[in-house]
């Protein structure tokens, strides 16, 4: 049997990416319950699958075939060739997901580049409020919260999802545009709220203060 064939056919009836590892472990695992059908992958490493992956990432551009062997996050995947698009979209025809705006695009970009990150801090950047946009990406799963800040008041920190970086064609984040110069470029923060220590004000106003919530 050869392997790259096993590979292919895992990956056409795979109905998500599938990673090295999950073709590799599901191979060592291929009839293991029928002692009579020795299986000869049962020692497989991820390194022959890769290279498999690969053989078949080759045949497939050299014989222009109308799919493509497509890596993602979370692994590889069969998929049309995006120039064949204008046909395939007719097997589709349901409404198109309406497109994200300007100021969605935006604040889903600071998300992206300096995650994880505050409300108040893209705010502090866009100088505008982003409540309705941000839900607005929550709802559209490229936006999730991923914990609080460490710091007082502990707002919530919000990042981006695996679906964003499959909507975006991304394998991961480093392979955002210009990823280092916009993650160490200053951009301006909020106001931090003064820290407290046993319930008294270290700075700022005398007077009892409460945070709002997220």
């Amino acid at each position: 049997m050869n392997l790259a064939r096993i590979i292919e056919a895992l990956l056409f009836s795979a109905q998500k990416p599938l990673s090295t590892k999950m073709i590799a472990e599901g191979l060592r695992q291929a009839g293991a319950e029928d002692e009579f059908s020795p299986n000869q992958f049962a020692n497989v490493r991820q390194a022959e699958v890769a290279a498999a992956i690969e053989q078949l990432k080759v045949e497939y551009i050299q014989h222009e075939h109308g799919f493509q062997l497509v890596e993602k996050a979370d692994g590889w995947q069969l998929a049309s060739d995006p120039k064949y698009a204008q046909w395939v979209r007719g097997l589709f025809p349901a409404p198109k997901p309406a497109r994200l705006s300007s100021p969605a695009l935006e604040t889903l970009a600071i998300i992206a580049y300096r995650q994880p990150i505050t409300r108040a801090d893209v705010e502090a950047v866009r100088g505008v409020t982003i409540d309705g946009v941000l839900q607005t990406l929550m709802e559209r799963g490229l936006v999730k919260i991923s914990g609080r800040a460490e710091i007082p008041g502990r707002p919530l920190l919000y990042e981006t999802t695996e679906f964003f970086l499959d909507h975006f064609g991304l394998r991961n984040l480093d392979e955002l545009p210009n990823v280092e110069e916009l993650r160490t470029r200053h951009l301006p923060v909020s106001p931090r709220p003064p820290a407290t220590v046993a319930g008294d004000a270290v700075a700022g106003p005398a007077s009892p203060t409460t945070s709002a919530p997220e």
